[in-house]
């Protein structure tokens, strides 16, 4: 497992690309709060309601100049269709190799079942506008954290 991130450790870099073919890096955020939430797989139910309640409050959340960005281990295309199929109006992007999932420290050994498996942690981070981390959600639920998450930024 890698080492969980703590509120001001500094924020992995990356650049992906998103369910439309775009480059996305967090360095072309720099000053802006971005919330960056990992999830499993696109279009498994619990991704749908999380990636749904993003959707649902992301107005609230641009309004207070967030920028919201999902990352997976699916490819593109797979993004894409997730994408399509959910109105999703906000940056899905693909980590196929676990390299982010892995600078996170959001893939590693988690219960599944009862049986410890190797796979990606749901986890939620807000990143500050100097790329600081300013708050980590390691092994959240699908269901309420979006809520619990609009509670704790502060935003209705």
């Amino acid at each position: 497992m890698t080492q969980r991130l703590e509120p001001g450790d500094a924020a992995p870099g990356f650049t992906l690309t998103s369910a439309d073919g775009d480059e996305v890096s967090l360095d072309s955020l720099h000053g802006k709060r971005v919330v960056l939430y990992f999830y499993p797989a696109a279009m498994t139910p619990g991704c749908t309601k999380q990636a749904c309640d993003f959707r649902d409050n992301l107005g609230a959340l641009t309004g207070k100049g967030i920028t919201v960005l999902g990352v997976s281990k699916d490819k593109p295309a797979k993004l894409r269709q997730f994408a399509d199929r959910d109105a999703l109006t906000f940056p899905l992007l693909s980590d196929e190799d676990l390299e982010v999932h892995k600078a996170y420290g959001v893939y590693g050994e988690k219960q599944n079942y009862g049986k410890t498996i190797m796979g990606v942690i749901r986890s939620t981070f807000v990143i500050d506008p100097d790329g600081k981390i300013e708050k980590a959600f390691y092994n959240v639920r699908a269901t309420g954290h979006v809520a619990r998450l609009l509670k704790e930024l502060g935003v209705s």
